[in-house]
């Protein structure tokens, strides 16, 4: 049976909906609606309102372009017209009480995504006695230009502004704004890893999950580079009057001209964060080495086979090889080491596990080899039999979420997936959240890590082939 809730927020009440001892809110505004006077601003508060707003739907997704192609076949999206792109949405169990928080913020390279996904709902969790909450923020040329006359970084800050709400109005809901874990896909681990490198934010943050995300921030100058280029596009200047003047629809058309034939591991610039001394002083990858934030942190074997289709692999040759190691500064004796440890890969393969590890895997490892004692280390290694992925990126979440039934999980893993994987990678979250274990031990001087496969073991030493032959 299905009943109407309520709960009271500081700015007014809110009706959800309860079934099977979960209730749900969804749609909840954090923040103002970042159009009119307000584009191009930072995220701003939320009027009171009256009556009882009902929050039974998800609310609009940000501007964005669905993924296109191969990738587009197995990545899904949701697209909900309005304004009101800044909300949050909300699990918890119907008796809850001091219950642990999980704050999930969903990946798409800066530039796509929702938390309207159904991928992403949060009703495992909540029944596991977790409140559970998703954020949408802001998206490509409106969460991460450059421009001058216009803060940095709006898509964290909007993040750094769902934390906040989460921690001022959780307790509404059941849960304990003293025990707040942030986790975070791709660029949703990038987002948690920006909240940890800020002191305001990690304040809020208990502990962290940081799945396949990368933790480095540019310059302005490097971070830039993508808004430089849609402005040269458009032919207008880098700054807030002229981009503001400019129709979201007009910006994404832009960016899909500009970044036509690229991937994320080359070709056209895509949105990264600006060290900025205002919203990120300091990039993450440094950050996260010198706090103690307990933290859950790991990558896909195989990430790269996510956006390269074999027949993309099979294309890359040695001068390919060769251009991507000059211009990353990769030194001669890392490819042969990467040789050795993958004697039956292709030029393409190898390619493609060098550039993941430098993303990915080697900046993970030396967080967690400088806080070897509260970090927890994962790789996911199942190998999922479509499109030869193996263990690509994006293909752990249908097992976070338990969700292989969900339509995007299936396209990813197949219908067969294993099941008691999925039950052990929820649990394992789900412990870490709640009590700060996640069932293996923290890394430590062995490197103990945690290998997610049909039959899952923690191993010590996990391969590195010339990982720390790679430039920082």
């Amino acid at each position: 049976m299905t009943t109407s809730p309520q709960a009271t927020l500081s700015n007014g009440l809110v009706r959800g909906t309860e079934e099977a001892g979960v209730v749900r809110y969804l749609g909840i505004p954090y923040a103002q609606a970042p159009f009119g006077e307000n584009r191009f601003r930072a995220p701003q508060p939320v009027p009171a309102w009256e009556g009882v707003r009902e929050a039974t739907q998800f609310g609009p997704t940000p501007p964005q372009v669905p993924y296109a192609g191969a990738i587009g076949e197995l990545l899904g999206s949701v697209r909900i017209d309005g304004d009101d792109i800044l909300t949050a949405n909300v699990w918890a169990p119907a008796d809850a009480s001091g219950a642990p928080v999980l704050l999930w913020i969903h990946g798409g390279a800066l530039e796509r995504g929702t938390a309207a996904l159904p991928l992403y709902d949060g009703t495992v969790f909540a029944a596991a006695g977790l409140v559970f909450v998703s954020i949408n923020y802001r998206l490509g040329s409106e969460g991460f230009s450059v421009l001058d006359g216009a803060p940095r970084n709006l898509g964290l800050r909007d993040a750094a502004a769902a934390l906040e709400w989460v921690h001022r109005e959780v307790q509404a809901f059941g849960g304990d704004p003293a025990q707040i874990t942030a986790m975070g896909e791709s660029a949703g681990g990038a987002i948690v890893a920006g909240l940890l490198a800020r002191d305001t934010s990690r304040e809020l943050i208990g502990r962290a999950i940081i799945e396949s995300g990368p933790l480095r921030a540019q310059t302005a100058r490097k971070a830039g580079r993508v808004t430089a280029q849609i402005a040269k596009r458009l032919g207008v200047r880098a700054d807030r009057e002229a981009f503001a003047a400019l129709t979201p629809d007009q910006l994404l058309d832009a960016r899909t001209a500009q970044s036509a034939g690229s991937s994320p591991l080359g070709g056209a610039p895509g949105f990264q964060f600006a060290i900025d001394a205002e919203s990120l002083p300091r990039s993450p990858h440094e950050v996260l080495g010198e706090i103690d934030t307990p933290l859950v942190i790991g990558s896909n074997t195989d990430e790269y086979r996510l956006w390269f289709p074999p027949e993309a692999l099979a294309a890359i040759g040695g001068m390919k090889l060769q251009a991507a190691r000059l211009l990353s500064r990769i030194p001669r004796r890392a490819v042969t080491a990467y040789r050795s440890a993958f004697p039956d890969a292709s030029t393409g393969e190898i390619f493609g596990q060098l550039v993941t590890d430098m993303m990915l895997r080697a900046p993970l490892s030396r967080v967690a080899a400088a806080r070897p004692d509260t970090t927890y280390v994962y790789e996911f290694a199942w190998p999922s039999p479509v499109r030869d992925l193996r263990a690509a990126h994006a293909l752990e979440l249908g097992f976070v979420f338990d969700r292989l039934d969900d339509a995007e999980a299936e396209r990813l893993a197949g219908p067969d997936a294993p099941r008691r994987l999925a039950a052990e990678m929820n649990a394992a979250w789900v412990g870490f959240a709640t009590a700060g274990d996640p069932g293996w031990p923290a890394y430590g001087p062995d490197r103990r890590t945690r290998v997610f496969d049909a039959d899952s073991a923690t191993v010590t030493q996990r391969r590195t082939a010339g990982m720390d032959l790679l430039p920082e």
